[in-house]
């Protein structure tokens, strides 16, 4: 097996490709050639503009996390960060003060903003700043492509935390302002991804899924990560188009998300919060879903069957991912089920 082809978000997509690109490189693999390429396609919907700069979070902790840049500690943002510029735009009263860039990360936003506004697309600008961080790590054998060139924005529609004593009002905030702000802890009402109805696969996208030995779908949020991905017009039907084995890898572990806000983003589109309800909701290609084996915990295993009759192939492994070797354990496990 010589091509891989991941769809990721950002934190927990990220350290799964860390260990994947681990066990491959290793020969922990079975079956995978230990120069097999691996191609990433990312979510782009969490994107936002701030201060003038375009902002790639997923994008971003996939590319440092790589690259060997990324905190350790908060997952996310350049390590041995400051926050001089955020403070001193605070100390200026500019907003949004709850969404901090740190000094050493504004370097990518300046970069990928200039050369937006000269007309290179986001896959381009993308291709670029890989060339700083994936090439001189992984060479030319991890490519990492936008989900789109087009703008796409996640927004979420919550209870008003300032609405008057004359009743709740409803509004649409940024996904970041709900996840970074509010902390998933508003009572949300509907997830909006903004344009995708008009986007595009981005140059690579396609290609990567059909002409892949393998699709591997992380332990990434299945509603503003993988959700998004799949929501591109395109995309879902290169996935039916393959002829690669599509296999997921559950990020729900014993009725709850490891990290982030899945469950919260779940219940709100009526998806139960378990690795069966998950499964589920991204289906069996072969009754016109995503998905041909799915990975749950041993937490989980009591869901198996659940699973299998919903016309996966399932299995029970242990999905923590603590440290590189049992992340590639999961990688392996991942093609083993679908082999």
């Amino acid at each position: 097996m010589r091509s891989i082809t991941v769809l990721s978000g950002g934190v927990g997509g990220a350290t799964f490709l860390r260990g994947l690109l681990h066990g491959v490189r290793r020969g922990l693999v079975p079956g995978v050639d230990s120069d097999a390429e691996v191609t990433v396609v990312a979510n782009t919907a969490d994107d936002i503009w701030l201060h003038g700069l375009k902002v790639c979070p997923d994008l971003d902790t996939v590319m440092y996390t790589l690259g060997g840049g990324i905190d350790p500690e908060r997952g996310w943002g350049r390590t041995a960060e400051t926050w001089h510029a955020k403070e001193e735009l605070a100390a200026y009263g500019v907003e949004p003060t709850w969404f901090g860039l740190g000094d050493r990360d504004i370097a990518t936003h300046l970069v990928r903003t200039q050369m937006l506004d000269a007309g290179y697309p986001l896959s381009a600008v993308t291709a670029a700043l890989c060339r700083r961080w994936l090439t001189p790590v992984l060479g030319d054998g991890v490519e990492l492509l936008p989900m789109t060139d087009e703008r796409v924005e996640t927004h979420v529609v919550i209870d008003d935390p300032e609405s008057g004593p004359e009743g709740v009002e409803r509004k649409a905030v940024h996904f970041q302002e709900y996840w970074i702000r509010h902390q998933a802890s508003v009572t949300a009402h509907a997830v909006v991804p903004i344009g995708i109805e008009d986007a595009r696969p981005g140059p690579g996208v396609v290609e990567a899924i059909t002409e892949a030995d393998l699709v591997i779908v992380p332990p990434s949020n299945p509603v503003v990560s993988v959700g998004t991905i799949l929501g591109v017009p395109g995309v879902r039907e290169a996935i039916a188009a393959t002829s690669a084995p599509v296999v997921g890898v559950s990020g729900i572990i014993g009725q709850d998300h490891v990290r982030g806000m899945a469950r919260q983003l779940l219940e709100v589109i009526g998806v139960e919060v378990s690795a069966a309800g998950v499964a589920e909701h991204y289906g069996a290609r072969a009754y016109g879903g995503v998905l041909d084996g799915w990975l749950v915990d041993t937490t989980d295993a009591a869901s198996v069957d659940r699973v299998t009759a919903a016309g996966l192939r399932c299995r029970a492994v242990p999905l923590w991912m603590i440290d590189h070797d049992a992340t590639a354990d999961m990688a392996a496990a991942a093609l083993d089920l679908v082999r």
